[in-house]
C-alpha cells in the first residue's frame, strides 16, 4: 500500500472526529438509544445459549449441559405444535390483510378530506385507542359483547335473537380478535401513511384536475402509486413478525373454551417458561422465531424487488 493509499483510508476518520467535535451534542443524543439497545438488546443474545442447553438456574447458564437442538426438538414434537403454529400465523396473516387496507384507506380518507374540524376529530379517535392497554379494550369488549346485557346481544335480543358468548364461542372468537385488533391499531398505523402522502408533489393533483380526473381516479393513479415504496416497507417489515400473533390481546381474551383456536405461540410459551420454569424451552421458541422472521423478510424482499421493483435494500 502506497502513502496516497494510506491518506485516502485515514481521511474519512479525520473526517468522522472532525464532524462529532463539530456537533457532538448531536452525537451525545446516540448514548441513550446505544446503551439501551446494548444493555437490552444485545446483552442478552449471551443467555440465548440456553436454548441449546439443559438449563438449571442452580447451575447458571455457563454451566449448565449441553444438550444441542434437544429443545427445539422437543417443540416441534409437541402435541399443541401445529395448532399453535396454524393459529399464530392465521391470526397474524389476517391482521395484516385488514388492518394494512384499512390504515391505507383512513390515512388517504383523512387526507382527501377539506373540512378541517371533522378531519381532525377523526383523526384523534382513531388514534387514541392505541393508547388504551389491552386490559381497558377488554373493559370495552365485555361492556359491547357481554352473553347476560351486553350493548350488541341487547339489540340481537331486541329483534328476537339469542344472545351469543362472543369471547367462548370457538367461530365468533377469532373474528373478535382481528376486528378489535384492527379498531385498536388502525388509526395509529395510518401515520406512516399520512407522512407519506405529505410528500406528495400538489401539482400532480392539479394536473390531473386540469385533465378531468375524478376523485376516485386520482386516488387510484397518483395517490396510491406514489405511497407504493411505503406500503411495500411497512407489509416487509409486518412480514418479519408473523409468528408474533398478539400477545397481550390474547392474553386478555383467551380462555380455557377456546385455547384451540386461540392458543397461539407466546401464551404457550408463557405457560411453559414462566409458569413451568421451562426457560430453555421458552428461548429456544424465540430464537425459532426470529430465525423464522429473517427468512421471511429475506425472501418477501427478494421476490417483491423483482415483481414490484421496491424493496427494503
Amino acid at each position: 500500500m502506497n502513502a496516497q493509499e494510506t491518506t485516502v483510508l485515514k481521511a474519512p476518520k479525520k473526517n468522522l472526529w472532525k464532524d462529532i467535535k463539530r456537533h457532538y451534542s448531536v452525537y451525545a443524543l446516540l448514548v441513550i438509544p446505544f446503551v439501551y439497545y446494548a444493555i437490552l438488546k444485545y446483552g442478552p443474545i449471551v443467555n440465548g445459549q440456553i436454548a441449546f442447553k439443559s438449563f438449571m438456574p442452580s447451575e447458571g447458564v455457563w454451566k449448565s449441559t449441553w444438550i444441542g437442538f434437544g429443545n427445539f426438538i422437543d417443540f416441534f414434537k409437541s402435541f399443541y405444535f401445529t395448532e399453535l403454529l396454524r393459529n399464530t400465523i392465521c391470526y397474524s396473516l389476517a391482521k395484516l390483510v385488514i388492518c394494512v387496507p384499512l390504515s391505507i384507506i383512513l390515512a388517504v380518507t383523512l387526507y382527501e378530506c377539506t373540512h378541517d374540524i371533522l378531519r381532525r376529530v377523526v383523526q384523534t379517535l382513531a388514534y387514541l385507542p392505541h393508547f388504551l392497554s389491552w386490559v381497558i379494550m377488554y373493559g370495552i369488549l365485555l361492556v359491547l359483547l357481554a352473553p347476560g346485557d351486553g350493548m350488541v346481544n341487547d339489540i340481537v335480543k331486541f329483534f328476537g335473537g339469542e344472545g351469543i358468548d362472543f369471547l367462548t364461542n370457538t367461530h365468533t372468537f377469532p373474528v373478535i380478535v382481528i376486528i378489535s385488533d384492527a379498531w385498536k391499531e388502525m388509526g395509529w398505523a395510518a401515520i406512516i401513511f399520512i407522512a407519506a402522502l405529505m410528500g406528495i408533489d400538489p401539482s400532480l393533483f392539479e394536473a390531473a384536475m386540469v385533465e378531468g380526473a375524478s376523485a376516485v381516479q386520482r386516488v387510484w393513479y397518483i395517490t396510491i402509486p406514489s405511497i407504493k415504496p411505503v406500503i411495500v416497507t411497512v407489509v416487509l417489515l409486518k412480514l418479519g413478525t408473523v409468528l408474533d400473533a398478539g400477545f397481550n390481546q390474547m392474553f386478555m381474551l383467551y380462555s380455557v373454551p377456546v385455547y384451540s383456536v386461540a392458543d397461539i405461540i407466546d401464551t404457550w410459551v408463557y405457560r411453559q417458561g414462566l409458569l413451568q420454569f421451562k426457560f430453555a424451552l421458552a428461548t429456544a421458541v424465540g430464537i425459532f422465531k426470529g430465525v423464522i422472521g429473517m427468512l421471511l423478510v429475506m425472501t418477501s424482499n427478494s421476490v417483491v424487488k423483482k415483481i414490484a421493483d421496491s424493496s427494503l435494500l
